[in-house]
């Protein structure tokens, strides 16, 4: 299939094949290439160390849960410091369903009567964990309850775990389940719970999995102590964001629009108590338990004892949670350096600014950088050398219940976004540690690889981060991955088709979600020289300004064919190495067309830089809604709001990544042949989609 481009002659064709082979930056023209990269270098000078040092102190003095009045401080401080650098800064607020935190606890009633301990230790070394405003673990949105009753263990609570509890006879009716952390997210440990018919839940960090047997725990070292507790939301619907206004914003009660709110009695929250626990009060609880030992060495945890499938009748355990729900005021400070000529086309960084606590990793090393970028950008800006395209940097409240500030802002400015939104770039919890990471859709893949040779690490100034980053020394591409579930990108990109990615710079923080999560930890645990911040802040200057600076956006539409022609294998595998019965019924043909279509508007849009600036703004504009090709107005099967056919989170652990879901979950489900047939004409559809995308910017006049 062969296209003959309108824009240009043969003659033209010709003569620019030796400028595109010598072209030093795709998107720009040679001259516009030399003069972008001089002053990308002189940008990139500027991130230093105690410049993302201050702001992250600043934002991490107080524990900030959302809807506090310590969230409401960082909220100003994120916005007068976005307002100081020039930013045209807008404060987004959602009324929101959300629990607030009352009393819980679990007890041993029988054999003996101790109350367990559900709060961190205190440390002179520390002085953040003397903090008052601190407070037990709890898991948001828990159903209330007071319950006592015997206890099953059920290793991580997967779905496996339960259907293998099953296989075992062993009955979870009317039983307080104990499970270990990992595996998957935390609120599908208390649905399997709960649907087992189980009347409470308990999770605990088990030191196996993070703690001792790892290395030297907190405060001597990063790992989870005998104290350390896990915090975190349960929720688990089909939807994201505000659980009373799925697809609609929850605009405030006061505004000027009336928001159609469900019944909260409609809503399938979980009703069970669920607690979260450190692992030694779950010792408490495990080393009395008198049933079976686990047949399973996998269902062995880190505790110093064979650990047993039941309690027995001898060992009751009291589970207590009083946790109200109301409506919240979260807010969403937006900060915009206008672009110069295209300013109704984003480029959209963001982070959440909510905490279970302090929120020093999680997320405000990445909320730090973002501030450190808004004021570089800001100044570049009032120095009369503003982007050509809008950056924005969105800071989300109350990601932490279920994505609900960004999916709010998502929702509320849905058709915006459709029309001008380029790209969002995810930078939750992104500086942590030493190795360089992405994940992202396919067509960010090459712009992140080649920021990233541009840029030394800072542990190793003789290498590139993208040297310290892939596996082999003759790799020439980097093992970028796909994006799954758990952050603030799933609404631009499963629900609204933006391209999106998560770049970080990171290590393990096996004190997640804890009391545990401060500055001094950081300092002395993670970063000392703070000079991850700063580097990781390169890497999105670059990004964002590649893309708001190009005569034609740098996206790489080659990628869609090549990754789908993987995910396709995988899912051939998925289903032959299991012997299923149906084979997945392929869009081959489609597929084939698609890689041919985008050799060929990969290599028009080398040659599109020469054009008229009139054509060029039409071609991106094109480009800008190719994503939303995947898009399927009813959703998924699981999830009608998961409406990308391309990606989703894993509907049965919610942080795995899942590309092409429907087939995946079409496999789980045992689909019959006329399922698969329907699938596959809806998956062959969004490829002939693409085609006739690409065809369309082909055909430019």
């Amino acid at each position: 299939m062969k296209f003959i481009y309108p824009l240009f002659g043969l003659m033209v064709l010709l003569i620019f094949t030796s400028i595109a082979d010598a072209q030093t930056l795709r998107g720009f023209t040679n001259d516009r290439a030399e003069t972008y990269l001089k002053m990308e270098q002189g940008i990139l000078e500027k991130f230093q160390p105690e410049d993302y040092r201050r702001h992250l102190y600043n934002l991490t003095q107080h524990p900030h849960v959302a809807g506090t009045e310590e969230s409401r401080a960082v909220i100003e401080y994120l916005a007068s410091t976005m307002e100081a650098a020039g930013l045209d800064v807008t404060l987004y607020d959602y009324d929101v369903w959300m629990p607030t935190q009352g009393p819980s606890s679990v007890s041993i009633v029988t054999p003996v009567r101790m109350p367990l301990n559900d709060q961190e230790f205190i440390y002179d070394v520390d002085p953040y964990t003397s903090h008052p405003g601190l407070k037990p673990g709890w898991n948001a949105y828990s159903g209330s309850g007071d319950v006592t009753a015997e206890v099953v263990y059920a290793n991580y609570g997967r779905k496996e775990d339960f259907e293998q509890l099953r296989e075992w006879g062993v009955d979870v009716t009317g039983k307080i389940v104990i499970a270990r952390y990992g595996g998957n997210f935390r609120g599908y440990k208390a649905k399997y719970a709960e649907e087992a018919g189980a009347i409470g839940l308990i999770m605990y960090t088990d030191p196996g999995d993070s703690g001792y047997m790892a290395g030297p725990v907190y405060p001597y070292g990063p790992y989870s102590n005998e104290s350390t507790i896990q915090r975190g939301s349960l929720l688990t619907l089909d939807y994201f964001g505000d659980p009373l206004t799925p697809f609609e914003p929850a605009l405030p009660v006061n505004g000027d629009q009336r928001v159609e709110r469900l019944d909260p009695e409609e809503v399938p929250f979980h009703n069970i108590p669920v607690v979260p626990l450190p692992y030694g009060s779950a010792t408490e609880i495990l080393s009395r338990m008198e049933g079976e030992f686990v047949p399973n060495r996998s269902w062995q945890g880190g505790l110093p004892y064979t650990y047993r499938l039941t309690g027995g009748p001898n060992l009751k355990v009291n589970v207590l949670v009083d946790q109200p729900h109301t409506l919240q005021r979260i807010t969403n400070p937006i900060g915009v350096i206008p672009g110069s000529k295209y300013p109704d086309e984003w480029i959209i960084l963001g982070s959440h600014h909510d905490a279970w606590g302090f929120g020093t990793t999680d997320p405000n090393s990445g909320t730090a950088m973002l501030l450190v970028l808004a004021e570089i950008l800001g100044e570049e800006a009032r120095n009369g050398n503003p982007p050509k395209r809008s950056i924005m940097i969105g800071h989300w409240d109350a990601e932490e219940f279920l994505l609900i500030g960004s999916t709010e802002w998502v929702e509320h400015l849905r058709d915006e976004l459709d029309a001008s939104a380029i790209m969002y770039i995810n930078a939750d919890m992104s500086v942590t540690g030493p190795s360089f990471r992405a994940s992202s859709s396919p067509s960010l893949k090459k712009s992140i690889s080649e920021v990233s040779q541009v840029i030394y690490h800072p542990d190793q100034p003789d290498k590139t981060l993208f040297e310290t980053w892939i596996r082999n020394p003759n790799d020439t591409e980097a093992p970028i991955g796909n994006l799954g579930g758990g952050s603030d990108h799933v609404g631009f990109y499963m629900h609204l088709g933006i391209p999106s990615a998560g770049v970080a710079i990171s290590g393990p923080v096996p004190v997640y979600h804890s009391n545990y999560d401060t500055f001094w930890f950081y300092e002395n645990h993670l970063d000392p020289e703070f000079v991850y911040g700063p580097t990781l802040g390169k890497v999105y200057a670059a990004l964002a300004l590649r893309f708001a600076h190009a005569d034609i956006l740098p996206y790489d539409m080659k990628r869609y064919a090549i990754d789908l022609k993987g995910h396709v294998e995988a899912k051939n595998r998925l289903f032959q190495q299991n012997d299923h019965e149906l084979q997945v019924p392929l869009f081959e043909e489609s597929l084939s067309n698609l890689e041919q279509v985008l050799t060929e508007l990969q290599e028009f849009l080398a040659i599109s830089v020469l054009v008229s600036d009139e054509i060029k703004e039409q071609i991106n504009k094109k480009l800008i809604q190719f994503e939303r090709a995947f898009l399927h107005e009813g959703g998924l099967d699981f999830s009608a709001w998961l409406q990308s056919l391309y990606a989703a989170p894993d509907p049965y652990s919610g942080y795995a990544s899942w590309m092409l879901p429907a087939y995946h979950y079409a496999f789980h489900e045992g689909y019959d042949d006329e399922q698969l047939k329907e699938l596959d004409q809806k998956h062959a559809a969004a490829i002939n989609r693409l085609i006739e995308m690409a065809e369309a910017v082909m055909q430019v006049e």
